[in-house]
């Protein structure tokens, strides 16, 4: 299932807004192979260490964030990627607002 239509040129960073204190998501493919979802954070703003059972893959669109992954810093800024394996605890924090395309990989 799609959530943007296919065959049509889009831009990431300009398909997702910002929200003043808060957190969006907006997902752009969903299959049983694993998901593309976009992302955008108010500074500040984050998420708690979690960990998940699938390998993902973070590619900054805009501003700035320390993703955390096994406990280790990790400062991104726009055009910046990691990968964060499956079953490895991470967290999100905004040091500004930034705007990321989330990649998850199931298989």
């Amino acid at each position: 299932m799609a959530t943007f239509e296919p065959t049509k040129i889009f831009s990431m960073e300009d398909s997702i807004e910002y929200s003043s204190g808060g957190v969006i998501s907006k997902q752009v493919l969903k299959k049983q192979s694993g998901n593309v979802t976009l992302f955008s954070f108010d500074k500040d703003q984050g998420l708690t260490e979690h960990t998940s059972p699938y390998d993902a893959m973070v590619h900054m669109l805009d501003g700035e964030a320390e993703i955390r992954i096994d406990g280790n810093p990790h400062h991104l800024k726009k055009g910046d990627c990691i990968i964060m394996p499956a079953h490895h605890p991470h967290a999100l924090h905004a040091i500004e607002p930034f705007k990321m395309v989330l990649t998850m990989i199931k298989q």
